[in-house]
């Protein structure tokens, strides 16, 4: 079996971005930001600002799946965002702590087994 390596292009690769601003007031507030929270990090996101949650995708069809399990979980309050973009895009992001540049943290080269 032969590795198709065309599968890694920056172009195809996805990322996902899903932004929140949700509200925090009651209890009931602040239990489901946690639980939207909790399941964003079930599913493979990682934390890239406050509100801010990424996950890479190997593919547009695997984004696709991701994208449709956060709309399943989404609060009944507040705002949410999400975008996609290609590995390609993401690369170009600049990330300034102060006025120092950083590079993004983004995984390595991820193995799918089927």
């Amino acid at each position: 079996m032969q590795f198709d390596f065309s599968r890694l292009s920056e172009y195809r690769v996805m990322w996902i971005l899903v932004f929140f601003d949700l509200p925090t007031e009651t209890k009931k507030d602040k239990k489901a930001y946690a639980e939207f929270r909790k399941n964003l990090q079930r599913d493979g996101f990682t934390m890239f600002q406050f509100s801010i949650y990424v996950r890479h995708c190997a593919s547009k069809e695997n984004m696709e799946v991701h994208i449709k399990r956060v709309k399943s979980f989404l609060p009944e309050y507040g705002k949410v965002g999400i975008l996609n973009i290609t590995d390609k895009q993401f690369g170009d992001i600049e990330l300034f702590y102060g006025r120092k540049i950083k590079e993004p943290n983004a995984p390595g080269l991820q193995l799918e087994l089927f």
